[in-house]
């Protein structure tokens, strides 16, 4: 009897022990489904509806984006496109990123893009798809057109950068880590050079371009660090839709401007342009106030990365 007794315990005990070892491993597995459905969940694709009304599908992780004009954005989000656009040459202040990553021409053309394979294409702006040139891209892949509104505010293109790639928190740090950087610099400057005023000039085959007051670099001295802006700046704005504007010798001499930054695009050292007698008078030029860079700058671009470098090389020329 007392064999019997100890063997039922025996065999109650063990099938306690079966049941709990099981119950776990099914608690377990219940925990991995759920987990592996949560992560599945958060890779889904995503249907987002572009500046053009296309309900555009974005794949769960796409690793071959084509987003040319945009590569300073994908830098900042930790995102490496495919191809990167050229002109000649790529934009030389993002190369410590893209440097092996090959070079597609500006014009996009439509075999040159479908030999990347990319699995998303977005782009600037609606004019670069007239006709029927978005069903051509949008043939090779998911095509994401920017709008007018993006293409005038560089902050606004990051963030909408930051909701294609659902990057919406990582496109906000940048923001933020940018506009304490300006918020720094702006001080420093105000301290430096009070409200004297600024210009940024370029030097392209012999023609001069000034900037816009609110796009590109324009956006930069002016918006972020709250240099003053030259009246003939303002008056070439006014009516002006493009960043860099023609000004002639005759438009500059009349300016009093205090400061100058001259990006040259030209061969030599461009800056005997400025020593023209006619512009002998110029405030900038006449005190010795005019800060060279060569075209390899990021001072004819805009994005998160190319505006940091501006307010470094004007704190850099103007805070002594």
């Amino acid at each position: 009897m007392f064999k019997r007794k100890s063997m039922f315990l025996l065999l109650a005990v063990f099938a306690s022990v079966v049941f709990i070892i099981t119950g776990c491993g099914n608690n377990d597995s219940s925990d991995s489904t759920e987990n592996n459905a949560s992560n599945q969940e958060g890779n889904e694709p995503r249907t987002v509806t572009d500046a053009m009304g296309h309900e555009v599908e974005i794949p769960a992780n796409p690793e071959k984006v084509l987003a040319s004009y945009l590569e300073d954005n994908l830098v900042a989000l930790d995102i490496t496109p495919v191809a990167q656009w050229s002109v000649g040459s790529p934009q030389e202040y993002l190369q410590d990123s893209l440097k092996d990553v090959p070079t597609i021409d500006s014009t996009l053309p439509f075999e040159a893009v479908a030999s990347f394979n990319p699995d998303l294409i977005i782009i600037k702006s609606a004019s670069m798809v007239e006709g029927d040139k978005y069903e051509q891209y949008n043939k090779i892949a998911p095509t994401y057109v920017m709008g007018t509104e993006e293409n005038g505010d560089w902050r606004k293109e990051l963030q909408t950068m930051g909701e294609i790639f659902d990057k919406k928190d990582e496109a906000q740090k940048v923001l933020d880590d940018y506009d304490a950087k300006a918020a720094d610099a702006k001080e420093k400057i105000q301290g430096a050079i009070g409200d004297e005023s600024a210009a940024a000039i370029w030097l392209s085959g012999g023609q001069l371009y000034i900037v816009n007051d609110n796009l590109s670099s324009g956006a930069v001295l002016y918006g972020d660090l709250g240099i003053t802006v030259p009246e003939g700046v303002k008056e070439i704005s006014e009516n002006a839709t493009a960043n860099w504007n023609p000004v002639s010798l005759e438009q500059l001499a009349e300016m009093d401007v205090d400061h100058l930054f001259l990006v040259n695009s030209d061969e030599g050292d461009g800056s005997e342009i400025l020593d023209d007698p006619l512009l002998a008078n110029v405030p900038a030029i006449k005190n010795g106030n005019v800060y060279k860079y060569d075209k390899d700058t990021s001072w004819l671009y805009t994005g998160p990365i190319a505006n940091e470098q501006i307010v470094d090389d004007a704190v850099e020329s103007l805070v002594k």
